[in-house]
């Protein structure tokens, strides 16, 4: 292979990792390509499984000895030559992140620029007197004084002595034992003490002696005349020291209102003693940390004005001295900034407001406060009511309806009514006696950090300000609203030269996560609450962020959870990095992706062993008019998923829902019809999730007694719910994962693992060795490999590294023991029959109707490609909700059974009335497979189901029977119910974002067009 065409594209030869069938391609560099294909096709075989497989391995290479020790155990990617390979970056779909300390900003690395941005650009207040702490610099103390008239008479003065700067303890800490604090002389304290005075931050001592000192110090340096204004406020007294006599003149009893100067200068501004000015400024400094300018009336009828500076970082009100802001000051993961109560994580273990207010829609009056409605302290409700009457808190309002200070007064209290907080103080100093201790237990959880009210960093750094906020404010802004701020954002001249390079890197990165389609996100969301999608659409916005070039981005669908209209977001993010001079690899089946690809690569033609080949490669446009490819057929209009001829009409039968209030739901009241398929669509981030799964979900599983949260915990989510009398059950098929070890798999889920080991403990070679079903398990001691204990893996840990799964040795990664393997049924063991895919299990099986009606499901779902044995670990969102679905369409079929009319049909059809939530299940779902889920979908209502689905799969969307679209924006901006009826109705609606783009699908079929948001 010539130098140019490996520096031109990735070159690869025989690739046959999985069912690839030795396929031969060319992936150009700096350029976006996209792998298509059905399900199951090869096409994570070839993006992540030898392009990305093979990327990392050379990496390790590069490591140390102890790192390559391993590599001759690490299973090379089956494929004959692959030349041209960039370093390997890839970007999945699954959200790995656990650390409940990681957010969206610090993901991006947008907290660690808004700290040093913080730091040196942020306005210190004082947390005593809410004053401006600084430190006064030569140039600001000239530009002060030259706002004053010219031929104004100033005198420079420095004190006496200079003043001990004690730095403000940090708030919940110890005295930092870095500072020196001087110990207070006996005979000054008791003359303090005397006086009747507390010792104040410096205390005065017995000035004979060092003040004598000092002059002298002062006389031998050449300063020689002293200042002390008089009594009247005039010009002072200015007095020459050279001799002792002379500081008679002076009234030292009366330094406490008028203190003693040395005098520096005098001075009449004009432009021309500038110079002068400086020298003064400079002498203070550095002879006492501070200088005084005193203006002198040239008549006694003008005021007079004194100006104080300082050389240390102090409030300029209170005069007390803080340390000056660094990074890790506002960082919640170093003790240094991070809250001292909570260390860092915004919450404690306290007493649960939820717990002491568990029904929010209940008043003061009607006995919101649950402590309060117990026989023993009824009294306490009583002096409540009092107390809200003096203040003006209605009491006949709803909690959840009073402003943010009227709720504060009740918890907090003020004055002499001590609140929800002084009660429960009170208690503690009683909880010796056992039934007050179980008292309290009722009402402690994870509650809000009182201290710092969840913003996880102490008081010193929320109380640093930019642009009127603080760090733990601009966190909590939405992408949008965060974007608003640093645009409005200036910074002076000084500043700009500072951390202007710094500030500009928070606004691309913001803008970056905006352009992503997650601006309905909150900086200071925990990543461990985002989804797949979400994930990999911040690591993007991170990757662009970092600004590498020459590197190969191998991307997992990022399109999934993405609305239609901000796909367009998507691929601009990934041209851009493109234009980098980055390589881009995406596995996609959005076709505006697929259409906006430089090179596309079509896999299949069908799942499994029946995929794997190569079927078109080229430009869209070849890919196309190119008849062998399945994609191309749908791209160009030749097939298509067609609209419904006749739709289901709702019946009597629903489930109204009323005042769904969490999140960013205000409010809202909906009505779903059963007994058919309803989606749920709307943009990212505009409730749909919040609304079925928190809401609507949670109601019904408590409706139906299936939920263990009792009703004062739900009546915080929604007013009131009906319908739930329609139902039998309701199932939630989401994408959480069906297992979480390897020896979880998609035949033992739907239950048909029990059979197949049945039949081979019925073969003669079993009979004769006395095996039982039971020793055909993995998950149980008997037949399974004693080593890696059924798994087929053993984990080494490597220090520094993370750890490396690795095929069993003893068991060759089959799982069993040879013995067990030795028993065939038609010339397969069982874990050959595990490695079949479940087309080819259907045809092995035939015969045996209790395997393959329930495998037959999985077919029917679209994972006919999937191997019987593969490891639940691995299976994506997507396929680990059509497991489930399969399941639950399986036990549908049962039940439909054996009656489909009259009677006996109508009464199993009532008996098997379950409500099924889906969330996006046609994620990583070919055109093709997505027709024959909706034929899945039908069964399920056929056997007397209802279908609620979250999705934006405009061909879903289409087929649907009813559609309820939420919006009209994300975050802040949606939680409301934007349009709702039939996909010809929605479209109708000018404000819903999802009826524009399915008017385009309705209208043009398929062949409808991306257009730039």
């Amino acid at each position: 292979m010539g130098t140019d065409s490996a520096n031109n594209q990735i070159t690869i030869r025989g690739a046959r990792t999985h069912n690839l069938k030795n396929i031969d391609v060319d992936i150009p560099h700096n350029a976006l390509t996209v792998v298509s294909g059905v399900s199951g096709s090869g096409k994570s075989s070839l993006a992540f499984d030898t392009v990305y497989a093979e990327g990392q391995r050379r990496y390790v290479e590069s490591l140390s000895a102890y790192a390559r020790q391993f590599l001759e155990r690490i299973e090379k990617p089956d494929v004959d030559l692959m030349d041209g390979l960039a370093p390997a970056i890839a970007i999945k779909q699954k959200n790995q992140t656990r650390n409940p300390r990681s957010t969206v900003a610090t993901a991006t690395e947008i907290f660690d620029y808004l700290r040093l941005l913080f730091a040196r650009c942020g306005t210190v207040t004082c947390l005593h007197c809410g004053g401006i702490v600084r430190r006064d610099t030569v140039d600001d103390i000239v530009a002060r004084v030259h706002t004053l008239p010219e031929g104004t008479r100033v005198y420079a003065l420095l004190p006496i002595l200079r003043r001990e700067v004690k730095l403000e303890a940090m708030q919940g800490s110890a005295v930092d034992p870095s500072i020196e604090v001087a110990p207070t002389p006996k005979k000054a304290a008791k003359k303090v003490a005397k006086a009747g005075k507390k010792p104040d931050v410096i205390v005065a001592i017995d000035l004979a002696e060092p003040l004598k000192e000092r002059l002298g110090e002062l006389r031998r340096r050449g300063y020689n005349r002293l200042w002390q204004a008089d009594e009247k406020g005039g010009a002072g007294k200015i007095v020459e020291f050279s001799a002792p006599e002379s500081l008679l003149e002076l009234d030292f009893g009366a330094t406490a209102d008028r203190p003693i100067y040395v005098l520096i200068d005098r001075l009449a501004l004009s432009a021309e003693i500038r110079g002068r000015l400086v020298d003064a400024i400079e002498t203070g400094y550095r002879e006492a940390g501070e200088i005084v300018l005193r203006t002198v009336p040239r008549e006694d009828a003008e005021a007079t004005e004194s100006l104080r500076f300082s050389s240390a970082f102090e409030c300029s009100d209170c005069h007390r001295a803080y340390r000056e802001p660094e990074p890790r000051l506002f960082s919640f993961n170093n003790p240094f900034g991070a809250c001292p109560r909570c260390q860092g994580f915004g919450n404690t273990i306290d007493f649960d407001p939820n717990l002491i207010i568990p029904n929010r829609s209940k008043t003061l009056d009607e006995g919101a406060i649950d402590p309060w409605t117990k026989t023993k302290y009824r009294a306490w409700h009583g002096e409540m009511k009092r107390a809200a009457k003096a203040e003006g808190v209605p009491i006949d309002v709803p909690w959840f309806d009073l402003t943010e200070q009227q709720q504060r007064f009740i918890e907090e209290g003020r004055g002499s009514w001590a609140g929800v907080r002084g009660f429960f103080a009170e208690l503690e100093r009683k909880k010796y006696k056992l039934h007050v201790r179980v008292f309290l237990s009722k009402y402690r959880g994870y509650a809000t950090c009182p201290d710092c009210r969840g913003q996880r960093l102490r008081a010193e750094a929320r109380a640093v300000l930019l642009g009127g906020k603080n760090i733990c404010e601009v966190c909590a802004l939405t992408i949008t609203e965060a974007q608003e701020f640093l645009e409005s954002l200036s910074l002076s001249t000084s500043q700009q030269e500072i951390a202007g390079k710094v500030l500009e890197e928070v606004r691309q990165r913001v803008r970056f996560l905006q352009q992503v389609g997650l601006e309905y996100l909150t900086l200071d969301r925990l990543s461990s609450t985002l989804s797949g999608g979400e994930s990999q659409r911040i690591q993007l916005a991170a990757s662009l962020g970092s600004r590498l070039v020459g590197a190969l981005y191998v991307l997992d669908e990022p399109s999934i959870g993405l609305h239609t209209r901000d796909t367009a977001k998507l691929i601009t993010i990934m041209e851009e990095l493109r234009d980098l001079g980055n390589t881009i690899l995406v596995v996609e089946h959005d076709p505006d992706v697929i259409r906006a690809a430089d090179h596309l690569l079509d896999l299949g033609p069908g799942a499994g062993e029946l995929g794997g080949h190569l079927l078109a490669a080229g430009t869209v446009d070849e890919v196309r008019e190119n008849p062998a490819s399945l994609t191309g057929r749908y791209l160009s209009g030749r097939a298509s998923i067609a609209v419904p001829k006749h739709r289901l009409e709702p019946g009597r039968e629903k489930l109204v829902l009323r005042g769904a209030r969490i999140h960013n739901l205000r409010g809202v009241d909906v009505e779903i019809p059963l007994g058919l398929l309803c989606c749920v669509t709307g943009v990212s981030g505009s409730g749909k999730s919040t609304l079925v799964h928190q809401v609507l979900y949670r109601a019904l599983m408590q409706a139906l007694g299936q939920d263990e949260a009792g009703e004062r915990e739900m009546a915080n989510l929604y007013r009131e719910l009906s319908g739930s009398q329609y139902l039998n059950d309701v199932v939630l098929v989401d994408q959480s994962p069906i297992g979480r070890t390897p020896r979880s798999n998609p035949v033992t889920y739907i239950k048909a693992f029990d059979a197949i080991r049945e039949l081979f403990a019925a073969q003669p070679d079993a009979r004769r060795k006395n095996l039982t079903a039971g020793s055909f398990s993995f998950n149980v001691p008997g037949g399974r490999c004693d080593v890696c204990e059924g798994d087929g893996t053993v984990t080494v840990e490597m220090q520094f590294l993370a750890d490396v799964e690795l095929p069993c040795e003893e068991c060759n990664a089959t799982r069993y023991k040879a013995s067990i393997l030795e028993v065939k049924y038609r010339g397969k063991n069982i874990h050959e029959v595990l490695g079949m895919t479940v087309r080819e299990a259907l045809v092995y099986f035939a015969g045996h109707p209790k395997i393959v009606d329930k495998l037959a499901v999985l077919d029917e779902v679209g994972l006919g490609y999937v191997r019987l044995g593969q490891s639940a670990t691995t299976l994506s969102g997507g396929e680990a909700q059509r497991v489930k679905l399969a399941q639950h369409l399986a036990a549908a079929r049962s039940g439909s059974s054996g009656g489909a009319s009259g009677v006996r049909g109508e009464a199993k059809r009532a008996a098997s009335r379950v409500l099924y939530i889906l969330d996006e299940p046609t994620t990583g779902l070919h055109f093709e497979d997505v027709a024959k889920l909706l034929a899945a979908f039908h069964k399920l209502i056929d056997g007397g189901g209802s279908l609620l689905v979250i999705e934006h799969n405009l061909d879903v969307i289409k087929c649907a029977d009813w559609v309820i679209d939420m919006g009209p924006e994300g975050g802040s901006g949606g939680g409301q119910i934007v349009a709702v009826g039939t996909p010809e109705e929605i479209v109708k609606v000018k404000a819903s974002h999802t009826g524009y783009w399915l008017g385009k699908v309705l209208d043009g079929g398929s062949q409808r067009k991306r257009e730039v948001a």
